[in-house]
């Protein structure tokens, strides 16, 4: 049985395991090799899995928003 919290998440971002947390990454964050991919691009947002698991490395919060949406799941903002 759920308790009040958990019900309370639900009503508000629909199934929790469709979930995805986008938060904004330095490029001083990542490794040398992806570094030089991106070419000083910026800004860079990440999308992370409930596990922490990152799904998607995008320019722009704008794109990850679109991305996560695209693929049926609900992003919400990590600070």
């Amino acid at each position: 049985m759920k308790n009040d919290v958990s019900n309370s998440t639900d009503a508000r971002f629909g199934d929790n395991s469709k979930l995805v947390y986008v938060k904004p990454i330095a490029l001083d964050e990542l490794p040398d090799e992806v570094r030089e991919k991106v070419n000083g691009q910026g800004p860079l947002f990440a999308v992370h899995n409930d596990a922490g698991q990152q799904l998607a490395l995008v320019a722009g919060r704008r794109l990850a928003f679109e991305l996560a949406r695209e693929n049926d799941l609900q992003p919400v903002t990590v600070h």
